[in-house]
């Protein structure tokens, strides 16, 4: 799959996310809503640098990163200098990111993949990224439940989030956890996409937890838009 927006090109790296079927839909819906012109845009967990990257070439007035991983941001900072386009790369969460807030729009591609224990102990294929990039407990969530309730600590009145996320770490959590946070949220896209690499390899722990029907191999991406009153 490849974004109906141009799309960066970013080099490979090891240890380092790599654009997938879900930063290229979250581009899709950046692109699609209009929201980035002109406002100022906070990527959270940007690996590659993939979606700031595409935020700054939309024409966003300031395109600021983040992710936790030093190899990460020295990766951004570099596909962002080959783009030519001016990205403040920084190394931290959210938390970090509450101190250049508020934002008038936050993106985010955040590791969301339900994860059976003793799962850093099997090995995947190197293309799949890094573990820590997709890794997020048993339901998926690690991530996605504090992010949704710091959300509004990171946006302007009326700002926007989108989030990306599958659907197996659960739509209705996320809707309810920004709702309860002030903000107005609903999806507005959706794909689905057959499993790669890392859904394969749990597939049958998914099954056996009752998180996908007996023989499913295919997973719903979702992205979520969300206000702040």
């Amino acid at each position: 799959m490849t974004t109906t927006y141009p799309e960066p090109a970013v080099l490979p790296t090891q240890n380092v996310y790599q654009p997938q079927e879900d930063s290229r839909l979250l581009v899709d819906v950046m692109h699609d809503t209009g929201l980035i012109p002109g406002r100022r845009v906070l990527d959270l967990c940007t690996g590659s640098g993939f979606v700031a990257i595409a935020a700054a070439a939309m024409g966003c007035t300031d395109a600021t990163a983040f992710d936790i991983c030093p190899q990460a941001v020295r990766c951004a900072r570099s596909n962002a200098a080959v783009a030519g386009v001016d990205v403040d790369v920084r190394e931290g969460s959210w938390i970090a990111a509450v101190e250049c807030a508020p934002f008038d729009v936050v993106v985010s591609n955040p590791p969301y993949v339900p994860t059976p224990p003793g799962a850093e102990l099997q090995e995947i294929c190197p293309a799949a990224g890094p573990s820590w990039a997709w890794n997020a407990g048993r339901d998926g969530r690690l991530i996605l439940d504090p992010l949704c309730e710091s959300a509004p600590k990171l946006l302007r009145d009326g700002g926007s989030l989108l989030l990306v996320h599958s659907a197996l770490a659960g739509v209705q959590q996320s809707l309810d956890s920004l709702k309860w946070a002030g903000m107005d949220a609903q999806v507005i896209a959706s794909k689905w996409i057959p499993f790669g690499p890392v859904m394969t390899s749990r597939a049958q722990w998914l099954e056996d937890v009752g998180l996908i029907p007996r023989g499913r191999r295919e997973e719903e991406l979702i992205v979520i838009r969300a206000e702040k009153r």
